[in-house]
């Protein structure tokens, strides 16, 4: 009875002891390599470390499983289902372990080369969607289920899902020419054809969500979005011309007006946020003679799209002032209606 006992508990024992160890390694193993890590410079060797952290405890368990296993006196059919599902076990944890490492990978390197895409948008789905579809086959091969025949299957009914989902599709090839162009990244500031604008939240595998002004998100699919006329006013940089019309009366000075908005102009800058003085702000006498006005056009440089609007607010309240105080008009809209009195007398009579 007690050799019996005995037959039982030493693989359990076995298992556990060896579980055991292999956590405490597994535990100075990571604290050894947190500590470098935390002495380099780059993120990348911290989100690899944290990456293998969960996957690494399913390997030491396997290991600590099998191990056990060896020398239990179960029947081999037994023993050989259990290593096929120690083996499913760790391939599995590889498979998940490679597609987060991949994606932290991708990740950085698009933000090395400006193409800022979240880890929850369309190129870490891609990747670690076919990490797991590779992974998921290499087990299916491991535990003997032939995957030519469900490969040509997949493929016969891959084209009967492909013209199912045309549209799904053409938003997911769009999406990924987005990102490769680099023509749309994720911060800038667009402005489509039909009128939204806002802010590129995030390019994901069917759609892009735009943060408008009022703090509205619009959602527009990838296929229109590729499709439409899209000005960006992040590129080539965020530094944008702000033109600003200003209308004085046609008893005014033009070249006193163009000195009078310059001054007021330097005077803004380094006061107004996101004004900027470099380069130099200009006037233009243009559109130039209006129906009831000398028509100029102040020309200054700010720091990115949204800056115009404060910019544009604490100017026109600071050149109003000044024209009042060098009684330069800003006129009203008049007509001059000349009467010819005796062809009106003619018509009467």
């Amino acid at each position: 009875m007690k050799s019996e006992l005995t037959r039982v508990l030493l693989p359990f024992a076995i298992t556990a002891a060896v579980s055991i160890a292999l956590f405490a390694i597994r535990k100075i193993a990571l604290r050894q390599m947190g500590k470098y890590v935390k002495k380099t410079e780059g993120q990348l060797d911290d989100l690899v470390l944290k990456a293998l952290s969960v996957p690494s405890i399913y390997w030491c368990l396997a290991i600590g499983i099998y191990i056990g296993v060896t020398f239990s006196e179960l029947p081999d059919k037994h023993v050989h289902y259990i290593g096929k599902a120690i083996n499913v076990l760790i391939l599995l944890s590889v498979t998940f372990a490679a597609a987060n490492l991949a994606g932290i990978m991708i990740n950085s390197f698009m933000h090395k080369i400006s193409l800022n895409v979240p880890a929850t948008g369309i190129a870490f789905g891609v990747i670690k969607g076919t990490i797991i579809v590779i992974g998921i086959l290499v087990i299916l091969n491991t535990i003997g289920i032939s995957v030519t025949p469900l490969i040509t299957a997949l493929g016969v009914g891959g084209l009967a899902v492909a013209l199912a989902l045309k549209d799904t599709l053409a938003n997911l090839f769009s999406g990924i020419q987005i990102l490769m162009e680099k023509s749309i990244r994720i911060g800038d500031f667009i402005r489509l054809e039909s009128g939204q604008e806002g802010y590129v939240e995030d390019i994901t595998w069917r759609t892009a969500r735009i943060r408008m002004l009022p703090n509205n998100m619009a959602i527009i699919p990838n296929s229109i979005l590729s499709q439409s006329v899209i000005t960006n006013y992040n590129l080539p940089e965020k530094r944008m011309s702000l033109p600003i019309p200003i209308s004085v009366s046609y008893s005014s000075d033009p070249e006193k007006v163009e000195r009078v908005l310059i001054e007021e102009t330097r005077k803004a800058i380094g006061v107004i946020p996101g004004l900027l003085g470099v380069p130099e702000p200009l006037v233009r006498f243009m559109p130039g003679f209006g129906d009831s006005s000398l028509d100029f056009t102040l020309i200054c440089q700010i720091e990115q799209y949204s800056d115009q609007y404060i910019a544009q607010h604490e100017l026109r309240k600071r050149i109003l002032r000044r024209f009042q105080e060098e009684n330069i008009e800003i006129p009203f809209p008049h007509r001059v209606v000349i009467m010819d009195r005796e062809r009106v007398a003619n018509e009467k009579a």
